[in-house]
């Protein structure tokens, strides 16, 4: 087996609920091969995702809501929840206001406060939102493509965030990846950009500019998360990663529920 496609088994293990019943090895060759693919992981995301929405939307009898509120859910059981626990736990850490080290050890609680049950509330109730605002203005299939994109560029600033930052802690998950990295690791990610942007400009120009959009907007998130994740925590966790995914993908969202006023309106 190809150690590409290794890695991205090994994704979709730890990062979804996709039952992958293989033993694969855990060495740092295969989990820098895992992170060179969290984008392709990002695409399967997005290609269910975009294409249970179009389903509901264009061939099953349920209502724009219905819809929304099922594509919501698939969201949250596709990834097993896994970085909604981590922008809990960063949530809990950063509004206890006090300094990276008490933030870190508020971060390690198992527990959940009652800040980390607020911002998952807002976090989860404005996506339900976004998404049923989106389904029920929904005048161009496009759309479709563009929700594909959320996980890929979501997932490529969790590889650029594992790799660009340095770790806060010396143990889990987020450790052990940022272990097995390189300097050269999210390399590949350009490629797969210039790829998706070379595909685009020959057969679906007109969807290159909001693609173009959409990275940008990732690239900003990704320069203001470093920042922050070293000024508030001391560098990355594995729950700080995961706060992160949450965030791009709830900024993306809610930049295409806009794009329906502003630019598609």
């Amino acid at each position: 087996m190809k150690l590409w496609l290794k890695g991205l088994l090994i994704n979709l293990q730890f990062f979804t609920a996709i039952p992958i019943p293989l033993q694969l090895p855990m060495d740092n060759k295969h989990l820098n091969g895992a992170i060179k693919t969290f984008p392709l992981l990002g695409i399967i995301q997005g290609v269910i995702y975009a294409l249970i929405f179009y389903l509901l939307l264009m061939i099953s009898p349920f209502s724009p809501l219905a819809s929304a509120i099922f594509l919501w859910v698939t969201l949250i059981v596709v990834t097993g929840g896994i970085h909604l626990d981590g922008w809990m736990d960063a949530s809990d850490a950063y509004f206890s206001y006090g300094d990276r080290q008490k933030r870190l050890e508020v971060m390690k609680d198992p527990r959940v406060g009652a800040f980390g049950v607020l911002s998952v509330i807002l976090l989860l109730g404005t996506k339900l939102f976004f998404i049923y605002e989106i389904a029920i203005k929904l005048e161009s299939t496009s759309v479709f493509f563009f929700i594909a994109c959320i996980p890929f560029f979501s997932r490529m600033v969790m590889g650029m965030m594992l790799v660009k930052v340095k770790t806060a802690k010396n143990s889990g998950l987020g450790k052990m990846f940022q272990d097995a990295a390189t300097s050269r690791s999210v390399v590949i990610y350009g490629v797969y950009i210039l790829l998706v942007a070379i595909g685009l400009f020959f057969f679906f120009p007109s969807l290159l500019f909001g693609f173009t959009c959409m990275l940008i907007i990732s690239l900003c998130l990704f320069m203001i998360m470093k920042q922050k994740s070293v000024g508030w925590f001391g560098g990355t966790t594995g729950d700080v990663i995961g706060a992160c995914v949450e965030g791009v993908e709830w900024s993306l969202w809610m930049v295409l529920w806009l794009s329906h006023y502003f630019v598609m309106g």
